[in-house]
């Protein structure tokens, strides 16, 4: 099985192409979901942020203020480095056993939606192929004024304080285009699928774990057959 960063946009239509993913059967791991799931009360994480940063952090349920903690870190790297350095391994775990399950359950490939993907690049090692849903930006501007019901200035500052749709595009190894009709964005989708379906890239991790299921198997054979007997 192999791994497949996803990434887009303000506006660009990554969840309506994730979407039709899913509708295809495709297994996808939300990792903005599973940010918020590891810092929850009880986790490692949540511990150690309070540590760090202190108890003004949290809400009165003992959940982690997003909005106190992000004006904390706002313009300070040290204390943003930080942050990462107590969440990025726990949402690496989560990841890792998400992605095992569907292993197990014999999906061939799963998708990461990773909104940050080529930004931080912290994931980008683990990703076999990587995927940006792009339109171009005036209808990116366009669906983001009509969507948010905002003024022209205010949606090209949204736009702007991300990195462009264009710079993505260039770095990822598959470009969906959302800029015109969805019918042909999800034809795209569709092919894609078929695509990454097709591709025995698969093969040596699956052959590998079976192969060492194999050597356990026998290990614990010849431990039954010869070594029980005598004890």
């Amino acid at each position: 099985m192999f791994l497949v960063g996803l990434t887009g946009g303000i506006a660009s239509g990554k969840s309506s192409v994730i979407q039709v993913f899913q509708q295809l059967g495709c297994a996808v791991i939300d990792v903005d979901v599973m940010a918020r799931h590891v810092v929850q009360p009880g986790y490692p994480a949540h511990q150690r942020i309070v540590e760090v940063f202190g108890t003004e952090v949290l809400l009165e349920n003992g959940d982690i203020n997003r909005k106190v903690l992000g004006d904390l870190i706002f313009n300070q790297p040290d204390r943003r480095q930080l942050l990462n350095a107590i969440t990025h391994p726990e949402i690496r775990k989560e990841m890792m056993k998400e992605t095992f399950k569907y292993f197990l359950r014999g999906y061939r490939y799963v998708i990461l939606d990773i909104p940050l993907l080529f930004e931080t690049k912290k994931l980008l090692k683990y990703m076999k192929h990587t995927v940006v849903v792009y339109c171009d930006r005036d209808t990116q501007l366009a669906r983001l004024m009509r969507r948010n019901s905002l003024n022209r200035k205010d949606a090209e500052a949204r736009i702007n304080a991300q990195l462009p749709l264009t710079d993505k595009a260039r770095m990822a190894r598959h470009v969906l285009d959302n800029s015109g009709e969805w019918s042909v964005t999800k034809r795209q989708v569709i092919l894609l699928h078929a695509e990454l379906e097709r591709s025995l890239e698969y093969l040596p991790l699956r052959l590998g774990v079976l192969t060492g299921l194999a050597a356990i198997a026998s290990l614990l054979y010849l431990l039954t057959r010869y070594l029980l007997p005598y004890a």
